[in-house]
């Protein structure tokens, strides 16, 4: 049997993980600026991580939601008190897509209605509501398409309130930074119109936070900037630091009942472990802090390079935007100087580093920066 033959993958093999550096099998470092799609948060092989994943693993790795989990009672106590969000309830899955599929099914269980507002450049993930709700239509199967999901542009605010208008609107689904969009942010008016229209007409805000969550931006939910609260945030990837994890955070308005979601592998008790060692070590060395103070460093050096089209993002969720010209960039940057970055179409690098990167890491990929836009001019001159 072979691989199905889906990703386009670098010929690295990467072998081993320390904090924000990672090696091949012939030894060669790599600063990683990327975590593997933002889900390293707390440092690859952190000592808090694999600590609490080993000793969990020696009782019991994995059993059902049928019995009692203490895990998941811990897991959604701290959750609360690190994001600010103690009233909200907890429901844990395995990957942001089922995160907001979850959110998605929730909020039309909730109010009886089926159209959903997404975005232009949204991605939201690959199942099935998931899918329908980003705008990619490479990646939707006729099975997947539906009239339910209405794609307006982003940031408009007549032409939300226009939807609303003419709509029965079971939810709004929105990143507060669009990832694989190209680092786009949110507004705060914009966030707020969101608000104060689910209000209105009684939909449900989905704040999807899978990539932009979990204290990336220097707050623990990027929609935070803008002073309200959503019905329901989803979260996965920097959830586990790897572990595979997801979840949604639900208003206390939203009442559950019995069978109404429902997971095998989701909570599991390792999930947990990870989760829990996640936020002990996003809480007591003041991660969100760093993401704000390092990110708003390397925005503010980045600003300075005059090749640089725009750049864009929050704490540790940047992107470059560079001019077609220097498309080569992030590969250069992977090639020659052993630095991970990631890549939103046409000309976007991404970084999407450990929520603990330290400045002088960010020093050493500021400085590789500086050599492939120099070596550019020197070509083209």
């Amino acid at each position: 049997m072979k691989l199905f033959d889906v990703y386009p993958i670098n010929p690295i093999e990467i072998v081993k993980g320390v904090g924000s550096l990672v090696y091949d099998a012939q030894g060669t470092e790599y600063l990683d600026l990327y975590g593997g799609h933002a889900v390293i948060s707390i440092g690859h092989t952190n000592p808090r991580y694999v600590k609490r994943l080993e000793d969990q693993l020696h009782q019991i790795g994995f059993y059902s939601n049928s019995i009692e989990i203490p895990l998941q009672k811990q897991l959604a106590e701290k959750l609360g008190k690190v994001s600010g969000k103690e009233d909200y309830q907890l429901f844990l899955c395995n990957s942001g897509a089922e995160a907001n599929e979850n959110a998605l099914k929730l909020a039309s269980f909730y109010n009886g209605k089926k159209k959903v507002i997404a975005f232009r450049k949204a991605f939201h993930g690959r199942t099935s509501l998931a899918v329908a709700a980003t705008d990619n239509p490479k990646i939707v199967a006729p099975v997947n398409e539906t009239d339910n999901v209405i794609f307006l542009p982003w940031c408009d605010e007549a032409a939300l309130e226009k939807a609303f208008a003419e709509n029965e609107i079971s939810s709004v689904i929105i990143e507060g930074i669009q990832g694989v969009g190209g680092i786009q942010v949110a507004t705060e008016s914009f966030l707020q119109k969101i608000r104060t229209l689910c209000d209105q007409y009684n939909a449900v805000f989905i704040a999807d936070s899978v990539q932009c969550g979990y204290g990336r931006t220097g707050k623990f939910f990027s929609h935070d900037f803008a002073g309200v609260n959503a019905d329901i945030y989803s979260m996965a990837k920097g959830m586990g630091n790897g572990f595979p994890i997801g979840g949604i955070i639900i208003s206390p308005k939203i009442q559950p009942s019995y069978g109404m979601l429902g997971t095998t592998f989701g909570g599991n008790h390792l999930a947990c472990a990870a989760a829990l060692a996640v936020l002990e070590e996003m809480a007591e060395n003041n991660l969100m802090h760093n993401a704000a103070e390092v990110g708003a460093y390397l925005m503010e050096e980045l600003k300075k390079f005059e090749q640089v089209k725009e750049v864009r993002g929050r704490g540790l969720m940047i992107g470059i935007e560079l001019p077609e010209e220097l498309a080569h960039v992030r590969k250069e940057l992977l090639y020659k100087h052993h630095i991970f970055t990631g890549e939103a179409k046409p000309n976007v690098v991404r970084l999407l580093p450990a929520l603990n990167l330290s400045k002088a890491h960010a020093n050493r990929f500021l400085q590789a920066f500086a050599q492939v836009l120099e070596s550019s001019k020197e070509t083209v001159a």
